[in-house]
């Protein structure tokens, strides 16, 4: 044990051993539910290194764990500095291609986001709930496709009358107001 304990805090093994505590350390507090997964911090570093599809905590987490693997392994069989060093480029190297590898198959694990989740509210009928709505102010209440339900900023661009109760079509999300476009429905029933 004591041979293992020291050749994990040899050069270059020890670089990988402490980033393999946080990671371990990082996936103990998601398994009792301090974190979640879900996270893009560090996401658009690993896209551009081929590394993308998966969230970045799982990318990461295998890039680290088969570099302080391969690291291990080189380190035990080798002697002096440049060969040290060596294995430390052998084993970013071999991480990368495994994690890429693994991020294939692992990717259809995690379903895809398509944007703005807001977004599929354009093109749903929606009901207001405020006593007006003018350029500047809205609010409606839109059903989801799963029967969700939320209450949303809305504007309209007309001199259209909306009353709370009022039903309206939603045709357009706007990301920098974070506010949606509406426009009567003709024809529907006004809902109480």
């Amino acid at each position: 044990m004591g041979e293992f304990l020291n050749a994990t805090l040899e050069f270059p093994t020890v670089l990988f051993t402490f980033l393999l505590v946080l990671v371990i350390a990082y996936w103990l507090i998601v398994l009792f539910g301090g974190a979640d997964t879900e996270d893009a911090d560090f996401g658009g570093f690993l896209g551009s290194l081929g590394l993308g599809g998966v969230p970045a905590t799982v990318g990461l987490s295998v890039l680290v764990l088969v570099a302080w693997f391969v690291s291990l392994a080189g380190s035990t069989v080798t002697d002096g500095a440049l060969l040290r060093l060596a294995v430390l480029v052998v084993a970013l190297v071999v991480a990368w291609l495994v994690t890429r590898v693994l991020v294939v198959p692992l990717g259809r694990l995690f379903p895809a986001t398509t944007g703005d989740s807001r977004t599929a509210f354009v093109g749903r009928t929606c009901v207001v709930r405020t006593g007006t709505v003018t350029e500047t102010f809205g609010q409606a209440e839109v059903t989801a496709a799963d029967g969700s339900s939320a209450i949303v900023q809305v504007r309209q661009t007309g001199t259209d009358t909306f009353t709370a109760g009022s039903t309206a079509v939603i045709y357009e999300y706007d990301q920098d107001g974070e506010f949606f476009w509406i426009v009567p429905t003709p024809g529907l029933r006004e809902l109480s």
